[in-house]
């Protein structure tokens, strides 16, 4: 009988490439906070994650499965501007570092969270196999 991962690992296989693509964009916002006109962006995570999920093949990458998702276009569909919460200094940046590196927090702690969960169901599977 052959395992199904998507069932077996649920959510939290795709959740881990959707927060690196995020991970990426913040430090990207955190590394430009200085640089005048740059424009503070981030990822809707729920409608990237939707997109991942009802996402099944067909995207145009190199892949060694049919059933590999590329994550960077996925998460570009759902790559918006940030609407800033402090008025214009007068370079044009949006970036607000406070902000920044608070989101950018979450996101490592949500995705190390991610990697807990698929620890423990990777673990379970062994169990299962080895009979304990």
């Amino acid at each position: 009988m052959a395992i199904s991962f998507d069932k077996a690992l649920g959510v939290h296989q795709h959740t881990l490439g959707v927060r690196s693509q995020r991970a990426e964009i913040l430090s990207s916002n955190i590394a430009n906070a200085d640089t005048p006109g740059y424009k503070a962006r981030d990822v809707d995570f729920s409608k990237a994650m939707n997109a991942v999920q009802s996402q099944q093949t067909g995207l145009a990458m190199a892949k060694s499965d049919s059933k590999h998702f590329d994550m960077a276009a996925l998460t570009q569909q759902h790559l918006g501007y940030r609407v800033p919460n402090q008025p214009d200094t007068g370079d044009g940046n949006t970036v607000d570092i406070q902000q920044e590196q608070s989101a950018f927090m979450q996101n490592a702690l949500e995705y190390q969270m991610s990697l807990g969960f698929l620890d423990s169901k990777f673990s379970g599977m062994k169990k299962a196999i080895r009979g304990d």
